[in-house]
């Protein structure tokens, strides 16, 4: 247990700064769960349309990529701020051994639901003799 406060001094300042190559809030936060034997996962994509996501499974990984361009700069427009993201976000998921005709999605109001069978764990452990 530590007796320390959850935020000490200036730890919230650095919270404002995005790692590298990423965009603070564009995390593509999920929920993975299991239910009725299919594995599921519930990805936040805000801001995106349909067209502006792929999904692809290569070799037991599962990939979703969603891009989003940026609109072309009105020269008359005078901006006070600019806020809205643009770029690329990736996660990717160890799924194992599933075929992509097994894989389900839907995109509703920003919320990616991908489903797909469960796989079943094989016993791949061996016992070696010893002489």
């Amino acid at each position: 247990m530590s007796l320390l406060p959850g935020k000490f001094y200036l730890d919230d300042f650095f919270d404002d700064f995005a790692p590298m190559g990423r965009v603070k809030g564009m995390d593509m936060k999920c929920d993975i769960y299991e239910k009725g034997g299919n594995v599921h996962i519930e990805l936040e994509v805000p801001g995106f349309n349909k067209n502006d996501i792929k999904i692809d499974v290569d070799d037991g990984i599962l990939t979703v990529e969603a891009t989003k361009k940026e609109e072309k700069e009105d020269k008359d427009k005078n901006y006070y701020r600019k806020e809205r993201a643009y770029g690329s976000y990736k996660r990717q998921f160890t799924v194992g051994n599933i075929e992509e005709k097994e894989i389900n999605a839907k995109f509703n109001n920003g919320i990616l639901e991908i489903s797909f069978p469960k796989e079943e764990k094989k016993e791949t452990k061996k016992f070696i003799e010893i002489k």
